[in-house]
């Protein structure tokens, strides 16, 4: 997937719409919580800065619905964006009015302006071609860095690139080196996890990996949906019933396509969902009645480590347990400080293993952490996502 960035443009004196993602999390007093998705829009945006362009950049925030929600505005972002930038960064009133066509109009070269939240018009995620016209004619040039996103077609992150030309940023360019790389041409063994609570989530995915790893190993409530379609007992583990025979389906393929299918050999159980929760490890063939599964057990953590250490090529998808709650957090970590050691490449893709990673400490060590959840789970799957096929080709 060889897609323009940036740098094969001339960017300088003209005015460059730019999508970021700075879908942040706030406390109840609008404190960003954690500004990594702002951070690693950052590069882009200062190359864009420093070459001379004008930048106008956009993004959603939370779920306004199309409706302007006091609570969802990017003030903040515009707040953190200065700090960082260590230049005012305006924020507009609005989105494609007045306010916003005021400060585009007064920009020179070198500086940024921000636009009000983009989901607070209805049009946006509709991908409304009226709406992407007006917000592609305050620029000149198109750049889409926001990889969360890309696996929508929406007005910001597809519909604009139907009148200006489309490059990437920095981010996505990275994304697009790093998981491309691993699914196109992987250094063997190929191993994949695969963590979460439903099997159906990642059917798609399970599908599309069973024709390119070597290893697939299952974590997550997904593992229990094996179990029962292999007529173990699960308590009251989380269990697709009506995915029992996809189940069943998936361990034959893997068989046919010669794939090693790790399933757990022990789970640490709880009696509730709950953080102090009585525990117990068992056998996954062992889980009694009225416990309910929720991480891997001490055995299965070792079985997995080792056949990591063979690895030379990672992607991680999932957690495999409910890493938010400290006793079911060990497998997690157990696999995220074990990937930070071996000589392999080690992708992990977005949402909780993302802040899984990030909580075990060991987010640096790794090859690449994507920055997308749904985003990445659709690239894994070999899905097209809307945000990167609408960018310019080499």
């Amino acid at each position: 997937m060889n897609k323009k960035t940036v740098k094969d443009i001339e960017v300088k004196g003209k005015k460059v719409l730019v999508r970021c993602d700075f879908n942040v999390p706030q406390d109840e007093n609008k404190n960003i919580t954690d500004n990594r998705r702002i951070v690693s829009a950052i590069p882009t945006i200062e190359y864009l800065l420093n070459e001379g362009a004008k930048v106008i950049l956009c993004s959603h925030l939370g779920r306004p619905k199309g409706e302007v929600k006091k609570e969802f505005s990017l003030a903040p972002v515009a707040k953190e964006l200065s700090r960082l930038l260590n230049k005012e960064v305006k924020l507009a009133d609005d989105i494609i009015g007045e306010s916003a066509k005021t400060l585009v109009a007064n920009l020179q070269e070198g500086e940024a302006i921000l636009l009000e939240n983009i989901r607070f018009d209805a049009r946006e995620e509709k991908n409304d071609p009226e709406f992407a016209k007006e917000l592609a004619s305050m620029a000149d040039i198109f750049v889409n860095d926001a990889f969360g996103t890309a696996h929508r077609a929406h007005a910001s992150t597809a519909g604009v690139a139907d009148y200006l030309p489309a490059v990437s940023g920095f981010l996505i360019e990275k994304e697009i080196n790093f998981m491309g790389r691993a699914l196109e041409n992987p250094q063997r063994p190929f191993v994949a996890i695969l963590g979460g609570k439903k099997v159906s989530d990642k059917i798609g995915v399970i599908d599309a990996l069973l024709e390119k790893v070597d290893v697939l190993m299952i974590g997550g409530g997904m593992a229990y949906t094996f179990f029962k379609a292999q007529g173990y007992n699960v308590g009251n583990s989380i269990c697709e019933l009506d995915k029992l025979d996809l189940a069943t389906s998936l361990m034959k393929k893997a068989q046919e396509k010669n794939v090693k299918l790790m399933l757990p050999v022990d789970t640490k159980l709880g009696k509730e969902f709950d953080k102090n929760t009585e525990t117990k490890i068992v056998k996954c063939t062992e889980i009694p009645d009225d416990w309910e599964g929720f991480d891997i057990g001490p055995e299965t953590i070792k079985i997995y480590e080792e056949e990591l250490e063979k690895a030379k090529t990672v992607v991680w998808n999932g957690p495999v347990g409910l890493f938010e709650f400290d006793a079911f957090a060990i497998g997690t970590n157990a696999l995220a400080k074990k990937l930070a050691t071996i000589d392999a490449t080690t992708i992990v893709g977005g949402g909780d293993c993302a802040a899984a990673v990030e909580k075990a400490g060991v987010a640096e060590k790794l090859t690449h952490v994507s920055t997308g959840g749904g985003a990445s789970l659709e690239f894994l799957e070999g899905k097209k996502l809307p945000g990167i096929e609408c960018l310019q080709d080499k």
